[in-house]
C-alpha cells in the first residue's frame, strides 16, 4: 500500500547579507520550499532585488529570484536585526577580505552577530556561511551572548557562474557543530538536494573550506608549471592533460591552464590559510609555492605579450579580450586578467579592452584602459591581441575582420581558446599557453 506523501519541509530561515553567496543562499532555499528573510544593510540593493532584478551576474538566479517573490516564500528587508524576526534558522553570509598581513577581516561578522544576538528567538540555530578563520563559529557565540543559541558551521562551495547549480546539486553538504541535534536540524534543510551530509566539529568543517581551496589554487598551479614546462620541451600541453585526466586518481576537473587563478575565493582563502598555518606554527610551504608560482605565470603571460611586441611594451597598442577572471560572472575581484592588464600599462602598453559584462571604466580597472563597445574596436589599430577571459563568444568572431582592424596580427591566448592552425591560415602569428 502506497502511502500519502508526506508535505514539503518547510523552515523559517533568514539570511544576512545579499551579496553573493547570501543571495544565492536566499533564493535557492526559498526554491526549495524554505520561507526565507533576507536581510541587507542597503537599502538600495533591498529596493533592487525586491523587484526581482539581481544584484550579481550569475545564470539562473533571475528566473528564481522572479518565482520565489512571487510565491511569498522570499522577501527583503534592511537590516541583520528585522530580518531575524520569527527564524528558526540564520545564516551568516557576510564578506570576509583578506587584511593586510594575509588573516580574514571578520568584522562584519562581528558587527552582525552582536546585531542579531539580542533579537534572535529562543532555541534558532545561527548558521555561519562565510568563509572565516578556524575558531570561528566559538567566536560567533561569544559574539550573540546567548547560551540558548546552537551555532553551525556550514561552508559554501558554489562557483561563480553555476552557483545556482552547484547549491541545488551539491557534492555533499558540511555541517560543523558539537551540537548534533543542532547540526541535524541544518542538515534537513539541504534533504531535497539528496548530496551526501558530512557532519563534524565546528574547526573541523572550517578546516575543510579553505583545504578545498587551497587544493585547487594548488592544482592550478600545478596544470600552469605543466603548461610551461611543455613550451620548454616541445610538448602539447592538450594532449598531456589529456593524458593525465583519464587517470581517475586525477579527473578532467581544473587541468586547464590559463593566464593565472584570481577571483574572490582562492588568492583571500589561500592567503587566509598560511596566516593561520603560521599562527598555529606550521609552515605550509607547497601552498606558498602554489602562490609564488601563479605570481611567476602571470608575469610569463606579460613576458609572451612583451616578446610579441619585439621586448618593449612602451608606445604599443594592445587589445584584452576579457577582464573578469572566468567566463561566466561579472566578478574582477583578484582577476588575473586586470593584474596583467595592470603590468602591461605599468611595462608603457596602451590598452584597449573588451568584455561583454563591462561596459564603461570602473574603479578596480587600470588608469588609460580604454573600454571598448565591442571586441573589434578593441582590437582596432592593435599590434597584440590577449586573450584573457575564456568567454565562449571569442571563439565565433569573424577573426578575418579581427586581421583587417589589427595594426599587426599577432595574438596572445592566455586561455588557448582559438584555433591557432586557422588563425595562423590568415596570417596570424600565435601564442598560447603550453603549445607549440
Amino acid at each position: 500500500m502506497s502511502g500519502t506523501p508526506q508535505p514539503r519541509y518547510s523552515a523559517s530561515v533568514a539570511v544576512v547579507g545579499a551579496g553573493y553567496v547570501g543571495l544565492t543562499t536566499a533564493v535557492c532555499l526559498a526554491h526549495l520550499g524554505h520561507r526565507v528573510c533576507c536581510g541587507e544593510s542597503d537599502p538600495a540593493k533591498v529596493e533592487q532585488l525586491s523587484r526581482g532584478r539581481p544584484t550579481i551576474f550569475e545564470e539562473g538566479i533571475e528566473d528564481l529570484l522572479a518565482q520565489t517573490l512571487r510565491s511569498g516564500r522570499l522577501r527583503f528587508v534592511q537590516g541583520a536585526g528585522p530580518s531575524v524576526a520569527g527564524a528558526e534558522f540564520v545564516f551568516l553570509c557576510l564578506p570576509t577580505p583578506q587584511g593586510a598581513d594575509g588573516s580574514a577581516d571578520v568584522s562584519a561578522l562581528e558587527s552582525a552577530s552582536s546585531e542579531i544576538g539580542p533579537v534572535l528567538e529562543r532555541g534558532a540555530v545561527v548558521i555561519n556561511k562565510s568563509t572565516v578563520p578556524v575558531g570561528s563559529a566559538a567566536l560567533v557565540e561569544q559574539w550573540i551572548g546567548r547560551a540558548d543559541i546552537a551555532v553551525v558551521s556550514n561552508p559554501e562551495f558554489l562557483r561563480e557562474g553555476t552557483a545556482v547549480h552547484d547549491f541545488l546539486h551539491p557534492d555533499r553538504v558540511v555541517v560543523g557543530s558539537d551540537d548534533q541535534e543542532a547540526a541535524a536540524r541544518v542538515g534537513r534543510l539541504f534533504a531535497e538536494t539528496q548530496a551526501p551530509l558530512i557532519v563534524t566539529d565546528a574547526a573541523t568543517s572550517e578546516t575543510i573550506k579553505y583545504a578545498c581551496n587551497a587544493f585547487l589554487a594548488t592544482k592550478l598551479s600545478f596544470v600552469n608549471a605543466v603548461a610551461s614546462l611543455c613550451e620548454t620541451v616541445g610538448a602539447d600541453v592538450r594532449d598531456v592533460l589529456l593524458g593525465m585526466g583519464y587517470d581517475h586518481r586525477i579527473g578532467f576537473d581544473y587541468l586547464r591552464p590559463g593566464p593565472g587563478w584570481g577571483g574572490s575565493c582562492l588568492p583571500k582563502d589561500t592567503r587566509a590559510l598560511l596566516h593561520i598555518s603560521a599562527m598555529a606554527g606550521y609552515d605550509f610551504g607547497i601552498l606558498r609555492s602554489a602562490i609564488e608560482a601563479n605570481d611567476v605565470h602571470l608575469a610569463a603571460v606579460v613576458s609572451k605579450v612583451r616578446d610579441a611586441l619585439e621586448g618593449d611594451l612602451t608606445g604599443h597598442r594592445v587589445a584584452a579580450w576579457g577582464l573578469t577572471f572566468k567566463a561566466g560572472t561579472d566578478d574582477r575581484r583578484y582577476s588575473p586578467a586586470v593584474e596583467i592588464i595592470r603590468r602591461l600599462v605599468e611595462g608603457g602598453a596602451t590598452v584597449r579592452a573588451y568584455d561583454p559584462t563591462v561596459t564603461d571604466r570602473a574603479s578596480d580597472l587600470p588608469a588609460g584602459v580604454e573600454i571598448c563597445p565591442d571586441p573589434y574596436g578593441a582590437c582596432d589599430g592593435a599590434e597584440a591581441l590577449v586573450i584573457l577571459t575564456e568567454w565562449d563568444e571569442f571563439r565565433w568572431l569573424d577573426h578575418a575582420k579581427v586581421r583587417t582592424a589589427m595594426a599587426r596580427a599577432q595574438v596572445v591566448d592566455a586561455r588557448n581558446l582559438l584555433d591557432p592552425a586557422a588563425l595562423k591560415r590568415m596570417g596570424f602569428s600565435y601564442v598560447g599557453v603550453g603549445r607549440v
